[in-house]
């Protein structure tokens, strides 16, 4: 057996224990894993020093290098995020529905771990200790491999987080485990009988490979085109506000936004103060024709509505209708978050109601799209699917559920012919 198909064992074996492990026990683990954090921090940042220093010296791309440091800030929003995540509902064992199909005849829908989940993502670290503080506090085991620029830091986080949860029960061992190369996790996708769900993390191109390369169910997003409409009826200020956020706070991440549309009836007035707090945060504004005769812009070509820049690069549009909005948004976004700025609840509406993405907003930045801002904990990821999960996959998005049917001897027999027995199908509480 390969060294790949036996993890998969181990970790198939290791979600059966974890689907019938206690609450308590599962957050004990949690806590463990923020103590470790703490008490491993030095040689866990150390780590990140060697993968940092390595990155430079490879020349990697400014962003992957941000994205890759692990420095003690981050350790303590590992922590905050697991303390956070901690204080969430079960989602486990949860009664979603009862039905008497007849009497002494009960079924109940409940929820439970979708079992072992395989996950990849590039250089960000503190993916590593969110997705797997997520998969142990609903039950389910998980296989992580992070991008090799990050190799050593995600080696010190997995050594602390499998002796934490080990401290705390035997039947956590091979719950998190961490595969070393691209060719393990390649292999591992050909495992659809032991692998119920794929989570990819990462650039397009790898989101897309692994759709194509495995039969195992994928959950992620190909890519985060993300738009702002700046509507006639906007309020200037508040616009600037939000736009400026939702592309400078952090360029890097899936969220930020990649165009920005503005109304021809307040671009005259909205695009000269927007464009100089771009130029300030040294933002590359790449503008239509009509954007270019009011700002200083690089033309934009059509390959630009389609592009995301994951950097301090923008695309600006200016349409004449919130009807041209929507069009434009549902045409390019990737389906992932969209926003309107205007003080016109009309209008609002009728673009959350018609924008097909997992996430719209209205008078917000698109930043805010995080599982961790929405109350979750933490997330797995931004899902764009629209089976199962939908936007900032967080627990309730890890569970799947189970019918469990309780009798007193009854058959089916008893239901068929000419004098069957009714069914009852009365809901209960």
């Amino acid at each position: 057996m390969d060294a790949v198909r036996a993890a998969a064992l181990r970790a198939r074996e290791a979600s059966y224990r974890l689907a019938s492990m206690d609450l308590g026990t599962r957050n004990e683990a949690l806590s463990r894993i923020a103590e470790a954090l703490q008490s491993d921090r030095d040689a866990i940042v150390e780590a990140n020093r060697r993968d940092l220093a390595a990155a430079q010296a490879a020349s990697l791309p400014p962003v992957l290098v941000k994205r890759l440091r692990y420095d003690e800030a981050k350790v303590e929003e590992s922590v905050r995020s697991i303390a956070s995540l901690r204080e969430q509902e079960d989602v486990v064992g949860t009664v979603l529905a009862r039905t008497e199909l007849d009497e002494g005849l009960v079924l109940e829908k409940v929820s439970c771990p979708i079992g072992v989940i395989g996950v990849v993502f590039e250089s960000r670290p503190e993916a590593l200790v969110q997705i797997s503080c997520l998969c142990l506090r609903s039950g389910n085991a998980v296989l992580l491999k992070g991008g090799a620029e990050a190799k050593e830091t995600n080696e010190a986080l997995h050594r602390a987080i499998a002796r934490a949860v080990e401290s705390v029960d035997a039947r956590f061992a091979h719950a998190v485990q961490l595969l070393s190369t691209r060719e393990e996790f390649r292999g591992l996708l050909q495992h659809d009988d032991l692998i119920d769900l794929i989570i990819p993390r990462g650039s397009n191109e790898l989101v897309r490979s692994i759709k194509e390369s495995t039969r195992i169910p994928v959950l992620g997003h190909a890519a985060g085109i993300c738009h702002t409409y700046v509507d006639s009826a906007a309020d200037l200020d508040m616009a600037v506000r939000v736009c400026y956020d939702a592309k400078v706070q952090y360029p890097a991440v899936c969220n930020a936004m990649e165009t920005l549309l503005v109304h021809r009836d307040i671009a005259p007035r909205f695009l000269p103060p927007m464009a100089e707090r771009y130029a300030q945060a040294g933002v590359e504004m790449r503008g239509d024709e009509e954007v270019r005769a009011l700002i200083d812009a690089v033309p934009a070509t059509e390959e630009d509505w389609s592009t995301e820049y994951n950097d301090l690069v923008l695309s600006i549009k200016v349409v004449g209708s919130l009807e041209e909005a929507i069009d434009h948004v549902n045409r390019y976004s990737s389906h992932h978050t969209d926003a309107i700025v205007t003080a016109d609840r009309a209008a609002a509406e009728r673009f959350l109601d018609l924008v097909d993405s997992s996430s719209v907003m209205w008078n917000a930045s698109t930043r805010f799209a995080d599982g961790y801002r929405y109350g979750l904990g933490a997330e797995v990821g931004i899902s764009t699917n629209k089976t199962h999960a939908r936007g900032p996959v967080g627990l309730d998005g890890l569970v799947i559920y189970k019918y469990r049917l309780v009798g007193q001897g009854h058959v089916v027999a008893d239901y068929a012919g000419p004098d069957a027995r009714k069914f009852t199908h009365r809901r209960l509480q």
